[in-house]
């Protein structure tokens, strides 16, 4: 099964298969869409992100973004996905409706996995009953239908996300500075290295996010902007033809050598180490 809605005027898209890996060639263009992947199955499935292998238990859900890439490979059992991208749905201009947007998508955190529990299945199943019922009704009004009921999923799981992923001691105005951080750092990694930066953007003091950091996650505020820019630039290896030099100064780095000894520190390996690698692994 698949459905796509499309608005040609506004490049807009919305995409919603139960079987992601047998129909994800069918689709106009899903490269640059953010996506929630959902085992519906019995049955755990395995599938690739970032060249990491992810395992998605039933009823369990994970997102990612056009930031990162996914390979359906593993995949034994259908996976099903809703897609869509900015232009049909922007997360930051709902944020102040879908608050904690950046712990499903755009958090430089371990990947959002969400578990749906027994006692809300009928409510996400009822949803996707309606998702599907709405994408076989075309109307004029179908566009804003599905932008609704979409709203209305990205609300559902957020609820789960913020129960199930936020450290409860934390309060919502804590929250919302972890969101804005990890939004900013996908934003400006390649131009912003110190936490400072973000810091003055946030009306904060270094210190305070470092004390906030340390509550939620082991990670520090400076190692997270390092892991964003240190992951960029391993998909930059293993997912196109540009050499060394050229994804250093794509990355904001003004000398290759100072990338190389950056790669190096953070992975161990040389830039042209880790891409021998990635061919032997591959």
């Amino acid at each position: 099964m698949k459905f796509e809605f499309r608005e040609s005027k506004l490049d807009s898209i919305l995409v919603l298969t139960d079987d992601i890996k047998k129909n994800q060639d069918h689709f106009s263009s899903i490269d640059s869409t953010i996506k929630f992947l959902w085992n519906r199955n019995e049955k755990p499935v395995i599938f690739e992100v970032d060249g990491l292998l992810l395992e998605l238990l039933p009823n369990q859900m994970v997102t990612t973004t056009y930031l990162q890439h996914v390979s359906y490979e593993a995949l034994e059992l259908p996976l099903t996905a809703i897609l869509f991208n900015r232009e049909f749905y922007c997360i930051s201009d709902h944020d102040s409706e879908v608050s904690c947007n950046g712990i499903l998508f755009f958090g430089t955190q371990d990947l959002p996995i969400i578990t749906i529990p027994n006692n809300l299945q009928n409510r996400f199943d009822l949803w996707y009953d309606v998702f599907v019922e709405e994408f076989t009704t075309p109307d004029k009004i179908q566009g804003d239908m599905l932008q609704m009921l979409l709203k209305r999923f990205i609300i559902m799981s957020t609820r789960l996300a913020k129960e199930q992923l936020i450290v409860k001691t934390l309060n919502n105005d804590q929250v919302e500075v972890i969101r804005k951080f990890n939004y900013l750092v996908d934003l400006h990694y390649k131009t912003k290295r110190k936490v400072s930066d973000y810091a003055d953007l946030l009306f904060k003091s270094p210190k305070t996010l470092s004390n906030l950091f340390s509550i939620y996650n082991q990670k520090s505020p400076q190692r997270i902007i390092l892991d964003r820019l240190t992951l960029e630039a391993k998909r930059l290896i293993h997912y196109t033809e540009k050499q060394n030099q050229e994804i250093a100064y794509e990355l904001g780095f003004n000398d290759p050598a100072h990338f190389s000894r950056f790669f190096k520190k953070m992975t161990q390996m040389t830039p042209s180490e880790y891409r021998e690698n990635q061919k032997i692994v591959s």
